[in-house]
């Protein structure tokens, strides 16, 4: 296709505007059926260096309007100045969108020999990319993959059961390259591939609209009762905020009891919201009353100090899950922790965010997937950010856990479409490894999901409640939850195959 490089400019950032309209909350999820088609498009044909630059371009763009909360929460709550809240978020767009970027070189060099394997390589390469870009050190950042853009139908989603999230990305980037192909072929004034396109789409739209009803129904056996706190974000606490905040906490604790004592069941509070620790006497002694009042015991995201000598102790995020006895019965360290939230990754070389104090912790890495046990079964709870993170999920699963707690506070994002996407990405978490999943956060968005992905149960944002939420115990374990991420390291095979046979076909044009 023969297009100058000002149109090939406007065609990626393009495929950027419109991948970024297709997550929370522009929630367009039909362009992320054609966003990467446009992207091929403008760089078959053109040289990889200029490739490069729209690849860039695209993933720049498309992180820069879906991502802006991350700027908001280093600005208002780091708290840094804008310059250096700035360089926070432009290393995390940098980074990123490097990956798109290979993948733009990897499409239009392979495009030189022919439309035909570009487009073949296209989903190969686009799932390695993804899988490259979760694995990066320190700041690995999964979050919006194109998988996602289709997990919002109840039948598309049941593909992740066997291939994890990345056969979703697999399955919309596979559309798009077959999509740009037909463009291509047309261009060339070639025959194109459009009965195949045509057939494709038919297919698509009646599994869509038609598959949803054939996905079978769970039936709960037990209800939960999670509770959102609903405190606003603050940069720190004063030490007396138990005493000012006392009406609110009793509150809160007839609000769990009450609860607990109408019908039955674990009482769950978010990823800690304020100065919560067992450590604590005031804050021990109400918890203690709040797990014998509710009888089923009670799960509470705390700050653990835990001691590492004379001098100097560790600080982890954690959750803590007292028996109806009130004894402490069993503890989760959060073991990945958000980047430039709860940790500052390469301190040293960083000097830009040497300065993040308020939302920072310093905490330590946790080290166990651990799994716990309520009555009914045994169960896991991972925190916040950590559920973006498929493969680390499962090993819970792996592990023994019959049921998913997931707790958060998700308030740092404010009016934000992160509530939304992060929901979106822990809700194909329960999918993939047909768990129930209990998703109780601070102010918003709390859930249950069932192991197909229906939320049979939400509350209301921004308000101090309880949602009953229904649940039970499964101990099958799915296809992804027995080989974890098969298909992406399959993927990064096809497409290390492809780029090699290119190799050798360019080396024999050189020599021929």
């Amino acid at each position: 296709m023969h297009l100058s490089r000002t149109v090939r400019l406007l065609l990626a950032l393009a495929s950027g505007v419109a991948l970024a309209l297709a997550y929370p909350s522009f929630n367009i999820p039909l362009l992320g059926w054609i966003a990467p088609a446009i992207l091929i498009v403008a760089v078959v044909g053109e040289r990889p260096r200029f490739a490069f630059l729209l690849g860039w371009l695209q993933g720049a763009v498309c992180y820069g309007m879906s991502l802006p909360w991350f700027f908001t929460v280093m600005r208002q709550y780091g708290p840094l100045p804008v310059v250096q809240a700035g360089a926070v978020f432009a290393l995390v767009i940098v980074a990123t969108s490097l990956f798109h970027a290979a993948f733009a070189v990897a499409i239009a060099w392979l495009g030189k020999f022919a439309p035909e394997r570009a487009c073949l390589a296209a989903p190969f390469v686009w799932v390695s990319m993804e899988f490259g870009m979760m694995h990066l050190p320190a700041i690995g950042f999964p979050w919006n993959l194109l998988g996602y853009v289709a997990a919002g139908n109840l039948v598309f989603v049941q593909l992740t059961s066997i291939t994890g999230i990345f056969g979703l990305s697999f399955v919309v980037a596979g559309y798009n390259a077959l999509a740009a192909l037909v463009v291509l072929q047309m261009s060339q004034r070639r025959q194109a591939n459009t009965t195949i396109w045509i057939a494709v789409n038919a297919m698509l739209i009646v599994i869509a609209g038609a598959g949803p009803r054939y996905v079978p129904r769970a039936h709960p056996d037990r209800t939960a009762h999670l509770v959102q706190t609903n405190f606003p974000v603050s940069n720190g606490f004063p030490a007396n905020w138990m005493q000012d905040h006392a009406p609110e906490m009793d509150q809160l604790e007839a609000i769990s009891i009450g609860a607990a004592q109408k019908v039955p069941g674990i009482v769950v509070w978010p990823e800690v919201p304020a100065p919560f620790s067992l450590q604590d006497g005031n804050f021990q002694a109400r918890a203690v009353r709040i797990a014998r009042g509710a009888g089923g015991g009670f799960l509470v995201g705390v700050i653990d100090f835990k001691p590492h000598g004379i001098a100097q102790s560790g600080v982890t995020n954690s959750a803590a899950l007292l028996g109806p006895d009130g004894a402490l019965d069993f503890m989760y360290d959060k073991i990945h922790l958000v980047p430039f939230s709860e940790y500052v990754p390469w301190r040293k070389w960083l000097f830009f965010a040497r300065d993040l104090t308020g939302l920072i912790g310093d905490f330590e890495h946790g080290s166990q997937y651990k799994v716990g046990q309520i009555s009914g079964g045994p169960f896991s709870v991972y925190i916040c950010y950590e559920a973006i993170f498929p493969n680390e999920i499962r090993r819970f699963t792996l592990g023994g856990a019959q049921l998913f707690v997931n707790i958060s506070d998700d308030g740092w994002f404010g009016g934000s479409g992160a509530p939304e996407q992060h929901l979106a990405m822990a809700r194909v978490r329960a999918v993939e490894n047909r768990r129930w999943l209990l998703r109780d956060t601070n102010d918003g968005i709390t859930v249950s999901v069932d192991p197909y992905g229906r939320i049979v149960g939400r509350l209301a944002t921004n308000i101090r409640g309880e949602l009953e939420a229904p649940y039970a115990f499964r101990a099958d374990l799915t296809p992804y939850a027995r080989w974890g991420d098969w298909l992406p390291w399959l993927c990064v095979l096809v497409a290390l195959v492809l780029l090699l046979i290119g190799v050798r076909d360019a080396f024999a044009r050189k020599t021929s």
